[in-house]
């Protein structure tokens, strides 16, 4: 039998509190915020010190529930009688659950339907957070408040797949496009997912929303650049810091470029532009995402090893593996001669020891140094990713005359850098299976289809390797073939034996191969091949053979076309 009280816990005493006596029992006595005097009984606390008794102002209920555990369950009910309704409700799902009725994970699921939706939705953001998955975590927090707020979602009971799928289309008509609206999913989906297994919901409401056809409403397709659209960013890049400061904008002189700027000003722009194509260099021979690059350390960097490469951290990768980038010869060298460089301006603007080119720090860049990479601290960003690099690009883009969208309508932004190392790989010949490992896919199919460009590749040169098939081969070239693959021969001994056994029959389909197997064996044994022993008739009957019947059989040797030979008069019997 369950009851219901009010719990009881403790607090030290309020600042100014005093203490008094009344009929036997010591009180505290102070006056609150608003002036008002209050008194509670005292308790001695474990530490010795005085600590006030504050009694709840609602009800709990202690029962013993389906599986024989004893709980006890906050009913918020100010009101005694109200709070021994709330525990008869609990003592009959117990029953419930011992009757098999319920199971047990459902009825603790029961006990969340009726809490408010945010304080779920916030406890699974923290637990996103909390498994470093913080890149997308205010779009997945931004969604879940706005589908919540237009369907009416307030507390989690309320969670209906039914009705995201018609928010859904609602969104779809108004120009949603397929991919955001599947982001939209995905997130509810999560969070559904996450209430299953910590036993917020017994069953996924969200399960069974259908996801939008994202191939047939594609806003966005990216292209790739290719080798002189390449060779043309990375100069324009290099050069625009430079051109975009000495142009002069205002004025009769506008758009001509001054030479009238400081060397130290110079200096500064020119390693701008450096920077931002070895980027570009970068993002293009490594595949890494703009997130991934700029999480990039000068620890993370191994240029002097037997295979340089970057490792990248998990916690900074989309899969979350932590892969190993292997580094081409090229970028290695203009990744030292950047390092070095980057040194040197710290070393410069710290006032600190000149810079020494000739030490072994200054040389070597790897993990055995413990002062850091070429003076470098560890944690030291490889590059300084600016986040509107999207708005950059544009800006070289233009002045390397390099259209933005192509005739059908595909675009180059940053991740298109991406898409460009894809297709490089497979313009180069790079096995398929090898070009999935190095842009770290899941999948062969978005190697394949997604990250290259077709417009790229080398059909023409493929279909120009087939096998050349002249058609005005004569019957001489023809015959020189079979004899330059020595089929000649063998074609000649099997057409006596093929053609019989292909030539159509009156009868039974075996009766002629076996009319010549008789001839043969009559041939060895001295009998000659002129006549045979065959019926009479073209039925199966135990008749006698008779030979003279059918006279000589070379016909059937020699004509593909079978035909009766004539029979005498009087030669059919009975």
């Amino acid at each position: 039998m369950g009851t219901v009280f009010r719990k009881t816990f403790t607090k030290p005493m309020p600042a100014g509190a005093k203490v008094i006596v009344r009929k036997g029992e010591r009180l505290a006595e102070w006056r609150d915020k608003q002036g008002k005097r209050r008194t509670a009984p005292l308790t001695v606390g474990k530490d010795g010190t005085d600590r006030i008794v504050i009694i709840a102002k609602t009800f709990t209920a202690k029962y013993r529930d389906g599986e024989g555990i004893v709980r006890e369950v906050a009913t918020g009910c100010r009101d005694e009688q109200a709070a021994r309704s709330r525990l008869t409700d609990l003592e009959k799902r117990a029953e419930k659950v011992k009757g098999l009725i319920l199971t047990p994970a459902e009825d603790r699921t029961i006990d969340h339907q009726q809490t408010p939706l945010d304080g779920h939705t916030t406890a699974f953001i923290d637990h996103q957070i909390a498994r470093g998955l913080s890149r997308r975590v205010n779009d997945t927090r931004s969604q879940l408040r706005r589908v919540s707020a237009e369907c009416g979602w307030n507390r989690l009971g309320d969670l209906d797949g039914t009705t995201l799928e018609k928010w859904l289309n609602e969104q779809r008509g108004k120009g949603m496009a397929a991919g955001t609206a599947n982001q939209y999913r995905s997130g509810w989906v999560a969070f559904a997912n996450w209430c299953v297994r910590t036993g917020r919901l017994s069953t996924n409401p969200f399960a069974h929303v259908p996801k939008a056809d994202e191939k047939a409403d594609r806003r966005r397709t990216r292209r790739s650049l290719t080798e002189a659209e390449l060779r043309r960013l990375l100069d324009v890049a290099r050069r625009r810091p430079l051109i975009d400061r000495a142009t002069i904008r205002r004025g009769p002189r506008k758009g001509e470029v001054a030479c009238n700027l400081r060397a130290e000003t110079r200096r500064k722009l020119e390693r701008l532009g450096w920077e931002r194509a070895l980027i570009y260099k970068t993002m293009v021979l490594t595949g890494l995402r703009k997130g991934e690059l700029a999480a990039v350390t000068v620890g993370q960097l191994e240029l002097d090893g037997p295979v340089p490469h970057i490792q990248l951290d998990a916690a900074h990768e989309k899969n979350r593996e932590g892969n190993t980038i292997p580094l081409r010869a090229d970028l290695v060298a203009d990744l030292r001669a950047w390092l070095r460089g980057k040194a040197e301006k710290a070393a410069n603007d710290a006032a600190t020891v000149p810079f020494d080119r000739n030490t072994r720090n200054a040389e070597k860049c790897n993990t055995s140094d413990s002062r850091g990479c070429y003076g470098l601290p560890w944690d030291t960003p490889l590059f300084t990713v600016p986040a509107g690099l999207v708005r950059i690009l544009d800006r070289d883009l233009t002045l390397a005359g390099i259209p933005k969208r192509d005739e059908r309508g595909r675009t180059i932004d940053v991740h298109a850098i991406r898409h460009t190392y894809g297709t490089l790989l497979s313009v180069a010949g790079v096995a398929p299976r090898t070009a999935q490992a190095a842009m770290r896919h899941s999948t062969l199919d978005l190697t394949m289809n997604v990250y290259t460009d077709p417009k790229l590749l080398d059909v023409a040169g493929a279909v120009e390797a087939l096998p050349s098939l002249p058609l005005d081969a004569g019957p001489q070239a023809e015959a020189g073939t079979l004899r330059a693959t020595g089929t000649d021969d063998a074609l000649s001994l099997l057409a006596p034996k093929l053609a019989p056994k292909l030539a159509p029959t009156l009868g039974n389909a075996c009766t002629l191969e076996s009319i010549m197997d008789q001839i043969a064996a009559n041939a060895k044994s001295g009998h000659g091949t002129d006549t045979v022993d065959v019926s009479a008739y073209h039925v199966k009957r135990k008749d006698s053979l008779t030979t003279h019947v059918n006279e000589s059989l070379e016909w059937a040797a020699k004509d593909s076309n079978l035909r009766l030979p004539p029979c005498e008069d009087g030669a059919l019997t009975n």
